[in-house]
């Protein structure tokens, strides 16, 4: 196997990719030329959407199967780039482009790895997932297109983790609170003030301390993030809107932190946007992360959300690049990162999997 060819192919089409914008609901173009590059190189693909994956073609269904996933899709690139975010430059060994480092770098390192693997004798099936809308959560990305996969037993998912596998990461929900008033003249002692009337709420969210820590996770954490109210300065308002970030850790289930805050709102109506981006983990006992321990890498816990909220079997993240440089200004991924992230994925997967929990 001539591995230099393996992550030279893998550094150009990260290029390609790079000079396709591809925001999130927005991939088709870059999902199309993915689709073509892949079935160049002789993988029968299936695509729903702009999800692409292929199974190998020794699959049994009596063994279990591992799936390797990154996403396609980026945000927006922030205003503040100096360069031009669709044209891909090498620099000090630096590829700088927007979603180089999330997740491009995991996302062709691990079609690489795949086509690699695939042709190895296994105890176990592998899947690649190519998959999007994964900076929004879509309904169109991971979520529709895991009930047409085989069943998956363990996914590793190609995040910017520096090659250490994140084996928890926390959830997400978010939460918007509402307070009414009654308009009136500021002028006069008239009206119901809505900011007035939130005050308490909001004074207690800023307060309360969640008690259970994880040892991996920390704190839930939730956060009020956006407060807006009053159409001018001589009318008392009658509506406040605010949004609350809750980042919770595996001891909290979302249905259950959203009746908790709604017990203690005095004036405050809460509605949650989604119930759906629950916190997840792997054992650190599973096969994979033992492997991992014994390559000498570190298991964490991140803060970050991905994909693996939508997965309903064990997963972890593990993918070359900085968590930090996502969704920066003048993004990149180091080439000798690409690298390390192939060598490290092959002995990795060269593992017996008898038991997957």
């Amino acid at each position: 196997m001539d591995e230099n060819k393996y992550i030279d192919e893998a550094v150009e089409l990260l290029k390609q990719l790079i000079a396709i914008p591809r925001v999130s609901r927005d991939e088709t173009a870059a999902a199309n030329h993915l689709e073509n590059v892949m079935k160049g190189w002789g993988l029968k693909v299936n695509r729903s959407c702009n999800n692409l994956w292929v199974v190998a073609d020794d699959y049994d269904e009596a063994r279990p199967t591992v799936l390797l996933n990154a996403h396609i899709d980026t945000v927006k690139p922030v205003a503040t780039w100096t360069r031009d975010p669709h044209v891909p430059m090498v620099e000090s060994g630096c590829l700088y482009g927007i979603g180089s480092n999330d997740c491009g770098g995991g996302l062709v390192t691990l079609l690489q790895v795949f086509r690699v693997v695939s042709m190895r004798p296994r105890n176990y099936n592998l899947v690649y997932l190519a998959s999007a809308e994964e900076e929004v959560s879509g309904k169109n990305g991971v979520e529709h297109v895991l009930p047409l996969l085989p069943k998956i037993d363990v996914a590793i998912v190609g995040e910017p983790t520096g090659m250490q596998p994140a084996i928890a990461e926390k959830g997400l929900m978010v939460v918007d609170g509402y307070a009414h008033g009654v308009s009136g003249h500021a002028a006069r002692n008239e009206g119901v003030n809505a900011i007035y009337e939130a005050l308490d709420d909001l004074c207690w969210l800023r307060d309360y301390k969640f008690t259970k820590e994880s040892p991996l996770l920390g704190n839930t954490k939730m956060t009020v993030t956006q407060v807006e109210s009053g159409t001018q300065h001589n009318v008392v308002p009658d509506l406040l809107h605010f949004v609350i970030d809750i980042r919770t850790n595996e001891y909290y289930q979302n249905e259950y932190l959203f009746a908790f805050l709604e017990k203690h709102m005095k004036r405050c109506e809460l509605k949650a946007r989604s119930f759906r981006l629950h916190s997840s983990h792997i054992s650190e006992t599973h096969p994979l992360i033992q492997r991992c321990v014994a390559m000498g890498l570190q298991p964490f816990g991140s803060p970050t959300l991905s994909d693996q909220a939508l997965m309903p079997f064990p997963s972890f993240k593990l993918g070359p690049g900085q968590s930090a440089r996502s969704h920066s200004a003048d993004e990149y991924i180091r080439i000798d990162e690409i690298a390390q992230a192939f060598h490290t994925y092959l002995q990795l997967l060269d593992i017996t999997i008898n038991k997957v929990d």
